[in-house]
């Protein structure tokens, strides 16, 4: 029993090796907002977002790239890939997510090796909880 404990731990750690770099990756997407090149990706948002107002727009864009509250509820898996907050529109409080996905280079499909910055892509999405 203890041999096979043994012989799995390195695949253990390999993943938990992973799942940290992606998650470091896509923190690294968020916090720049899109500005760090070395994480290709890009940043859109749903039209219900857009039609919220330009001031909104930059308390969206702060809110996303400060989020820091990972959570086993929302971030169950470790990889920093999703988030919820709330904004203020015109004095009513919206709820808003972010979620972060990883394409292949083209973003036509999954990426086959998402710790490889040459190989995925991010989409970071803003979206209202119902257009999820």
């Amino acid at each position: 029993m203890a041999e096979t404990q043994m012989e799995h731990a390195p695949e253990g750690a390999n993943e938990a090796a992973r799942i940290a770099q992606i998650a470091a990756q896509n923190d690294r997407l968020r916090s720049t907002w899109g500005a760090d090149f070395t994480i290709p990706g890009q940043i859109v948002m749903t039209q219900g977002v857009a039609a919220l107002s330009a001031e909104t727009h930059i308390e969206i864009m702060t809110s996303v790239m400060l989020f820091s509250e990972f959570t086993e509820d929302n971030d169950p898996y470790g990889y920093h890939d999703f988030g919820v907050f709330s904004v203020n529109d015109d004095g009513d409080s919206v709820k808003l997510y972010w979620k972060i996905d990883l394409y292949d280079a083209a973003y036509q499909f999954g990426s086959d090796d998402c710790v490889d910055p040459v190989k995925t892509r991010r989409v970071l999405t803003i979206l209202h909880p119902s257009e999820y």
